[in-house]
């Protein structure tokens, strides 16, 4: 699906460049205007899970990348039903105990987290696997790919490129999980100014001699590295402390205390082990329809579902309650079926 944008003024078309995830063609589509920012774009004989999508044309993201680029911008956000679990932003110095924490808490809550494998330029440890540990990838690539506007957050650290793409937060998102980002000060910084609406924690040891001490332990950097994590440690543990960065500090004295603690302020009890999964009807939207709008209510007035069917197909879609955005997912979009006939000419009149 191709994109152009018309100046009334000049009366010329031009082709911005098209940032997000660009939807699958179908058979057509509807497109509603919603804020004066964005296109709800309906996708023809297409389930709703599916066929719900955003093109953003005025929005903060969009303003933001139309000044960094210099160009006309556009960008797709898919549209997902219900508001999602909120993600866990994990962060504290090299050696702490994140992972160790973090392996702890999917190990007890397999169907209630998930973890986002990060990407990095740097060069695999032993026994780290591609896409398991982390998505080992070439600088070259990574940075167009941070240019395109397909990262959350990226940064430089200890020289390499480390960062989180948009589509490994969502796809744990999607699939009903709360996304567990182990990523350093930096990262968490970026997340905090973006869209992503999240829980913040902080990880911090008992003093930089225990740290130390833990870091000769595990035995896997040079003499220079374990110095440069340090000096590194020490600006984190200082950037950790800056006000409204994180909204919850523990510190790792003892695993098994602090790993309690940790339960404690997300909300865990000894059974929690439940999936955000939403339960909803992925119902179809027809391939003729006509649509109808008031205010941030759209009517989806569809024909019959099957050949020679009397029932017609209608949808509510109330985007009223709208979250996120590009580069990542739109949700809290609320969908209604009407079911008979009467009902549907009543929204119209309504409407």
């Amino acid at each position: 699906m191709n994109v152009k944008v018309f100046n009334k003024l000049t009366r010329i078309w031009s082709i911005p460049t098209v940032l997000g995830t660009k939807p699958v063609p179908s058979k057509g589509h509807s497109a509603v205007l919603l804020n004066n920012d964005r296109i709800l774009i309906l996708m023809r004989d297409s389930p709703l899970n599916d066929g719900t999508w955003f093109l953003e044309v005025s929005t903060p993201f969009v303003k933001e990348k139309n000044k960094i680029l210099g160009t006309e911008v556009v960008a797709w956000s898919k549209g997902v039903r219900g508001d999602g679990p909120k993600p866990i932003v994990i962060s504290g110095p090299s050696g702490v105990g994140k992972g160790t924490l973090i392996s702890k808490l999917m190990k007890e809550f397999p169907s209630t987290f998930g973890f986002s494998v990060s990407h990095t330029t740097r060069a695999p440890r032993e026994k780290e696997v591609d896409g398991v540990h982390y998505h080992f990838t070439e600088r070259s690539k990574m940075e167009k790919e941070i240019k395109d506007g397909k990262f959350l957050e990226s940064a430089s650290v200890h020289g390499n490129l480390y960062g989180t793409s948009i589509e490994a937060v969502e796809a744990v998102t999607d699939a009903g999980k709360r996304c567990i980002l182990d990523i350093d000060v930096q990262g968490a910084r970026s997340v905090r100014a973006s869209s992503l609406e999240a829980i913040f924690i902080f990880i911090c040891p008992p003093s930089l001699e225990e740290l130390e001490k833990r870091l000769r332990e595990r035995g896997t950097e040079t003499e220079e590295q374990v110095q440069k994590r340090l000096r590194n440690a020490k600006a984190e543990l200082d950037q950790g402390k800056s006000p409204g960065l994180f909204d919850h500090i523990l510190v790792n004295d003892d695993l098994e205390t602090c790993y309690k603690n940790l339960k404690q302020t997300l909300g865990l009890d000894e059974t929690a082990d439940a999936s955000h999964q939403p339960s909803m009807k992925n119902y179809q939207i027809p391939l003729c329809h006509s649509i109808s709008k008031k205010d941030k209510k759209i009517l989806i007035h569809g024909g019959s579902n099957e050949l020679g069917a009397a029932t017609p197909t209608s949808f509510l879609l109330d985007a009223s309650s709208l979250k996120g955005g590009a580069p990542g997912r739109t949700r809290g979009p609320k969908i209604y079926a009407i079911d008979s006939l009467i009902d549907s000419l009543n929204w119209i009149e309504q409407l």
